[in-house]
């Protein structure tokens, strides 16, 4: 199974196990605002939006890892984190993260990042790392430029938040990047 360790977390695979904690996660307003996925109806709604994140966990060659985000001290859930990998040619992967709001501003998005840019240089062999969020998501930009993420452009009005359509900042690192 894939674990990925550092001083404050542990992240490993999610399982249906997890569903209770992703459906409160996902039901907040405050982690909902810069989020495409919406506020799920009922736990059942959860359930259809990561079934497809546990069997692709589970396949033979992972192509999207979904992590839970764990407090390795006592287990305590702090999120999730998504690394999904493009064409293999490219050997690029996109990151993205939804922390739960009691562990904001404690550097554990940030601890995370930089805990799977290593994973995917070093044991995925990628070169290229990506991600990208809302222009007014002012937390995330902090968290992907602390992890040595470089702003590459902006797209216009891609995305489609509850707010209305929002302009969205592209981060990339590249391996051959010094990491922070």
């Amino acid at each position: 199974m894939t674990e990925i360790f550092t001083e404050r977390i542990k992240m490993r695979l999610i399982e249906l196990s997890d569903l209770d904690a992703i459906h409160d996660l996902h039901s907040l307003p405050e982690t909902d605002e810069f989020n495409t996925l919406g506020i799920p109806k009922n736990i059942e709604d959860t359930k259809i939006t990561i079934e497809p994140w546990i069997a692709e966990n589970e396949a033979s060659k992972i192509k999207n890892f979904t992590f839970a985000i764990e407090n390795r001290l006592n287990g305590e859930f702090i999120g999730l984190f998504g690394l999904k990998l493009g064409i293999e040619k490219y050997k690029r992967g996109e990151v993205w993260y939804k922390i739960h709001s009691d562990f904001w501003k404690k550097g554990y998005a940030t601890e995370s990042l930089k805990a799977v840019i290593n994973f995917g240089f070093e044991n995925l062999k990628l070169h290229r790392i990506e991600a990208g969020c809302a222009v007014e998501n002012l937390g995330s930009i902090k968290v992907l430029e602390k992890a040595g993420m470089m702003r590459e452009g902006r797209l216009r009005q891609v995305l489609p938040l509850k707010s209305g359509w929002s302009d969205n900042y592209e981060y990339s690192i590249l391996e051959t990047d010094q990491r922070k």
